[in-house]
């Protein structure tokens, strides 16, 4: 007796077909909304660069999240944009400080029925717009910036912040982080690590957005070369073993098979961060009409979540949220 033929269109007839059969799903609770926060403006101020995105107020911020939150999206990474730098990135640490008042604002607007999660590094805060402070040869000395970390860390506790999230790339910084944190009596703050940062050239629109490009030179000393995939394992589990509870993988879309490899090797939840250039490039296709831009981008993260990603930073988070909740 011969086999039935196996024919998989057959599953693919219909929708309802395609959908009861669907291995990956996009959900609302794996988006995370990137927000930027800027002191001294009066109303939310256009990122040319990123459509649709702004440098918010306080109060837009706030207003912001509660749409984003009805949406069905109830994470936000927040970053600040002060209206003074200086060599050491103070502000960053300061009580009074934009990025801590936009923790505040969030948390006493949602308690605990958010995420409020807070980037940790200086190079929004910096007056030369590197991720950490110089020694006299103009380079990134690591262990005095850790030590501003670890002000940071405690300041964006204090305010509030569920996750904390150093994204500067250096040695030891969630060792650091971690220990400040358990010392001052914060010992359930999270720490989302960005563990594989990539040199990419896709970040050009946040820099716009956080105004932290570098006065000189690149940050290629401290974030790691694209071409590198088993150093990234080994700084993945090495933030694992110092205390991160997340790991995130930088840019996404380039790197899904680092996004893979960390899920399978480690276990632990893991991030992706589909980065700002990889938001405005869709954007500019679909404003020329060469994508259909909800498809592109429900496609897109999915591929993410597919290959491995447990959450998504995506500046796209509020519109893929209702396209996911009107297709059921």
């Amino acid at each position: 007796m011969a086999f039935p033929e196996h024919r998989p269109r057959r599953l693919r007839r219909t929708p309802a077909l395609r959908a009861l059969v669907r291995e990956t799903r996009l959900h609302t609770d794996d988006l995370i909304m990137p927000l930027f926060c800027k002191e001294g403006i009066d109303e939310p101020a256009a990122i040319s660069s990123m459509p649709g995105q702004f440098q918010h107020t306080i109060e837009s911020l706030r207003k912001e999240a509660v749409e984003i939150a009805e949406a069905g999206v109830r994470a936000f990474m927040l970053f600040g944009v002060p209206a003074t730098k200086d060599a050491e990135g103070s502000e960053a640490w300061s009580a009074n400080g934009v990025g801590q008042k936009a923790i505040a604002a969030l948390r006493g607007e949602f308690g605990d029925d958010a995420v409020v999660m807070s980037d940790l590094c200086l190079d929004e805060y910096t007056d030369h717009g590197h991720c950490g402070v110089l020694n006299d040869r103009n380079e990134v000395d690591n262990d005095a910036t850790l030590e501003r970390y670890r002000r940071i860390a405690l300041a964006q506790a204090e305010a509030g912040a569920h996750v904390i999230a150093p994204s500067g790339m250096m040695d030891g910084q969630v060792a650091a982080i971690r220990g400040t944190l358990e010392e001052a009596g914060h010992a359930d703050a999270v720490i989302m690590a960005y563990a594989a940062k990539f040199a990419s050239a896709l970040y050009g629109p946040f820099r716009e957005a956080a105004e932290g490009a570098p006065r000189f030179g690149d940050r290629s000393g401290y974030q790691q070369d694209p071409a590198n995939a088993d150093e990234s394992m080994r700084e993945i589990r090495a933030d694992i073993d110092e205390g991160a509870d997340i790991v995130m993988v930088k840019p996404a879309v380039p790197y899904l098979d680092l996004v893979h490899r960390s899920k399978r090797d480690t276990g632990v939840p893991v991030a992706a961060y589909h980065v700002s250039g990889e938001y405005a490039m869709v954007k500019a296709a679909a404003a020329n009409g060469w994508l259909d831009e909800r498809r592109s981008v429900l496609e897109i993260l999915t591929s993410i979540r597919r290959a491995g990603a447990d959450m998504i930073l995506t500046y796209h988070a509020k519109d893929a949220a209702a396209w996911v909740r009107a297709d059921g």
